[in-house]
């Protein structure tokens, strides 16, 4: 049994995860402050190897016993809850960082850090190896999360280069799936929630721009590889599904499957929104023999079934 510390517990994937390490028997602690997740998310977790910390990780806390992995998942990922607390974002993935590092130190624990196709920006590169630099607007309305998360991975690093933590960071392409907020304003989760109940479908721009889905549970996959990796191997490394869907393939699907009236309707782009996004895993494949499993059809069905339930019951 492996004590594992999970900042921002309650959200989308730190939620899918926690749940996947109870099953197979871990003690976990669950780390998150509420803003943007949700307690339903984890409100129906009974078990004993399960240890809930209300607490805002930009400031700094202990833990009273060992704990030998930390998966930081901490941070609002969706633009909607990013870009209106931009300072708590840039807070979260700065000072966050720092203190759950510092733990880190403490408790000689292994160390996740969740970073994300957006340190990429609008590529000049397609598909995105690690080793691109990205083309980020750092002033934009979305640098907020951006520019935090590539300051977030250089932290990392150095902590390694410093004090020796064991350091794994991992660069998560769109991911969808249960437990994502229904109205946090997400791609997937916006046109299933319009579907299911006979809204128009809102696309942004013309839908000619590309997203490569991912289903939580390969994804998660690839968490547990990367973090058992040798020491040596400190990433980033990124994690993703590479086969690219338009955004209006992605809409016209989700009506198909819904048996959805709705229509379709087109909105103005918003600023620094990408055109294309899509991972090159070949380095996921070589060091950690991962690669997804599910396809888009199998994840949408899954999807589509947990927010059925989630708003016949809210």
């Amino acid at each position: 049994m492996k004590t594992i510390l999970i900042a921002g517990g309650a959200g989308f994937i730190g939620t899918n995860l926690c749940r996947r390490f109870l099953n197979e028997g871990n003690k976990i602690i669950c780390v998150d402050n509420f803003h943007t997740s949700k307690k339903r998310n984890i409100g129906k977790i009974s078990s004993e190897n399960f240890k809930l910390i209300e607490h805002d990780i930009i400031n700094p806390f202990d833990i009273d016993e060992d704990i030998d992995e930390i998966y930081n998942l901490a941070s609002p990922a969706s633009p909607l809850n990013y870009q209106s607390n931009p300072l708590q974002t840039i807070k979260t993935n700065i000072h966050g960082v720092f203190n759950l590092l510092d733990l880190a130190v403490k408790h000689d624990a292994k160390f996740l850090q969740s970073s994300t196709s957006e340190v990429y920006g609008e590529p000049l590169q397609h598909p995105q190896k690690e080793s691109y630099w990205g083309n980020v607007n750092p002033n934009g309305i979305r640098s907020s999360y951006d520019e935090s998360k590539r300051c977030a991975e250089s932290i990392c690093l150095n902590y390694y280069r410093e004090y020796d933590v064991n350091i794994k960071i991992c660069r998560i392409f769109n991911t969808y799936g249960p437990y994502m907020d229904p109205y946090d304003g997400r791609v997937v989760t916006n046109f299933i929630i319009q579907a299911l109940k006979g809204e128009d479908l809102t696309i942004y721009g013309e839908g000619a721009q590309t997203r490569s889905f991912c289903h939580v549970d390969d994804l998660l996959d690839g968490l547990i590889k990367l973090m058992d990796t040798e020491n040596e191997f400190t990433g980033p490394i990124n994690l993703g599904n590479p086969i690219e869907f338009t955004i209006s393939d992605l809409a016209n699907k989700i009506i198909e499957k819904t048996d959805s009236k709705s229509k379709i309707i087109y909105l103005p782009l918003p600023q620094d929104d990408p055109s294309q996004r899509k991972p090159d895993i070949s380095l996921a494949r070589e060091k950690l023999n991962w690669q997804p499993k599910i396809t888009l059809d199998e994840g949408l069905n899954n999807t589509i079934s947990y927010y059925n339930d989630l708003i016949n019951s809210i």
